[in-house]
């Protein structure tokens, strides 16, 4: 899979939208002028091409100063702020109801329990 694992998402409506044709979507809400954002995504990108599974399990960057209504909607206040949605409702993944800051570690674990539900759910649905 190519770096087309990433959905850039350029407002509310487009991240409703990868909601509503996606089972789970992890997105990471960064700014262009945000160190830590830039230090960890080459690690998210990674995540993204390793778990990825097309209607199933996607990863979404949000641009905070390009989607401000994202952001809003969501409370974002803090770059980069990882959250995670299952049926286009957050939900919390390994206790943590979104991860702040770059931390590469709790990211990896979010990336691996979903990546691991949607394995099941494209093994049941083949099934």
């Amino acid at each position: 899979m190519s770096s087309d694992a990433l959905h850039h998402v350029g407002s509310l409506a487009e991240l409703q939208s990868l909601f509503a044709s996606t089972t789970y979507v992890a997105v990471d809400f960064y700014a262009d002028w945000c160190g830590p954002c830039k230090q960890i995504a080459p690690h998210y990108a990674a995540l993204a091409k390793q778990h990825s599974a097309p209607g199933v399990l996607a990863f979404a960057k949000v641009d905070v100063d390009a989607a401000q209504d994202a952001a809003r909607a969501f409370g974002v206040t803090a770059m980069p702020t990882f959250m995670f949605f299952k049926d286009g409702r957050q939900v919390a993944v390994n206790g943590q109801p979104a991860i702040r800051g770059a931390d590469p570690r709790s990211l990896a674990a979010a990336a691996e329990k979903l990546g691991g539900l949607a394995k099941k759910r494209v093994a049941e649905s083949s099934g």
